[in-house]
């Protein structure tokens, strides 16, 4: 079927922009595959059913709206105290000067742009194989786009236990800069692996990670967005995991004009967990978006989507998130709960979770509430001599405690729970509270 003139208009003009890469060794051909995968679909538009909250215009266009980067000031780096090896990117581009040896992680790294020249690589059965596998049955063209058109990446594969985590840095600093990143990580049979995020990447950043793990594997994920509020940003998680696997992901985001984050789960070996989380917390021109579909394929599954949002002055949140269990995947456990807490009547939250199940023995829920702070518990607060501003936030932190539950490492939590108790106090401070 022929697509739109609008959205052939559209997807003409934002490839004419793009640089032209190599055509040799095995990358030249996932990228071929994924171009005509975009090509069928087109780019995303506001009347698609899963755009309908969100307008992807400025995540499209061939022009990048400019984006200031935040000025951190004295403020400490995240996940700084963590013995890690720190990969950085500038502006969607690998730099070497601020990066730890790669060879130092104890497990195999390599960057995109080096080993998608060979004809054979490990990488091959990973890179655009799951972001494909994801297109059904929902499309997800800026994926495609960031398969066929990435500029740089790190591919990760992991034997054993790794014995620090890995770290990748993304620094924003070009005004207009637009960066499009594809990593792929492959956890073997046995091995576990934390993987790192944190920065703004650029004015606006396009980016797929893909995750392979294997049967009895652990793969352990926190992003920390930057704070730089003008920049706009699609990224997509694409995960298939084996029997017995494990896999943890929790994002937080504060500032930022316009996030869309996707999650593609796919449960396909018996006994797999799968656990996304999220918190946001926006104020005023701030939009939201977690969209996440998880897919039940085998018997004995867990799963779970913990997503909290905290808007004010006008602040809007999007989740949408569905639980599909396919036949046979009996005894699955899944849990879905998304919630907002609007500190102003400007602020909006638009939910659409979903459950679709074909199996007749399993545990599934789904819930998502909306609503202001508890003046009851917040005046109890006030009563005990606990000053209003702080009374508000620790009632914010307790409604989102849920989702940053979800992370392991408790030093790392607790770095979380930090960072958004800063948050809180800079925009009580700037409100004149």
């Amino acid at each position: 079927m022929a697509l739109p003139k609008v959205k052939e208009d559209a997807l003409a003009a934002r490839l004419a922009v793009m640089p032209e890469h190599a055509g040799k060794g095995w990358l030249a051909g996932a990228r071929a595959e994924a171009l005509a995968r975009l090509a069928a679909m087109g780019l995303p538009a506001r009347r698609d059913e899963y755009w309908r909250y969100t307008d992807p215009a400025g995540l499209i266009s061939p022009e990048v709206s400019a984006a200031a980067p935040f000025a951190a000031g004295d403020e400490t780096p995240i996940f700084d105290g963590i013995d890690r090896l720190n990969l950085v990117f500038v502006d969607g581009l690998f730099d070497p000067a601020q990066s730890d040896d790669p060879a130092l992680a104890g497990v195999e790294i390599e960057r995109l742009a080096e080993a998608g020249g060979k004809d054979i690589h490990w990488a091959q059965g990973v890179y655009g194989v799951l972001e494909a596998r994801g297109q059904t049955p929902v499309q997800r063209p800026l994926a495609a786009l960031a398969t066929a058109e990435a500029t740089d990446g790190v591919l990760i594969r992991v034997t054993g236990r790794a014995t620090r985590p890995v770290a990748l840095h993304y620094v924003h600093e070009s005004n207009t800069s637009d960066a499009i990143l594809h990593h792929c990580v492959k956890v073997e049979a046995g091995a576990a692996l934390t993987l790192l995020e944190s920065g703004p990447g650029a004015a606006r950043l396009t980016k797929v990670l893909e995750v392979e793990v294997a049967d009895g594997a652990e793969f352990h994920h926190i992003r920390v967005q930057g704070r730089d509020h003008e920049r706009r940003a699609a990224t997509h998680i694409f995960a298939r995991l084996g029997a017995r696997s494990e896999f943890r992901s929790f994002t937080l985001t504060a500032n930022g004009r316009m996030t869309r984050n996707e999650a593609v789960l796919e449960l396909t070996g018996d006994e797999a967990r799968a656990h996304v989380a999220g918190a946001a917390v926006g104020d005023g021109d701030f939009h939201h978006d977690d969209t996440v579909f998880v897919t039940h394929a085998a018997e004995a599954c867990e799963s779970r989507q913990v997503f909290k949002k905290v808007l004010m002055n006008g602040a809007t949140g999007v989740f949408q998130g569905k639980i599909l269990v396919k036949p046979g995947a009996q005894k699955t456990d899944g849990y879905q709960i998304s919630q907002s807490l609007l500190l102003d009547e400007d602020s909006q939250f638009l939910a659409k979770p979903e459950l679709e199940i074909y199996a007749d023995d399993v545990k599934c829920s789904h819930g998502s509430t909306s609503g202001a702070i508890d003046e009851t518990a917040l005046f109890y607060l006030q009563s005990r001599g606990v000053p209003r501003t702080v009374a508000q936030a620790l009632l914010v932190l307790a409604f989102l405690a849920e989702s940053i539950q979800e992370i392991a490492d408790e030093t790392i939590a607790e770095d979380i729970r930090g960072r958004l108790e800063a948050w809180l106090a800079r925009h009580a401070a700037k409100a004149g509270r």
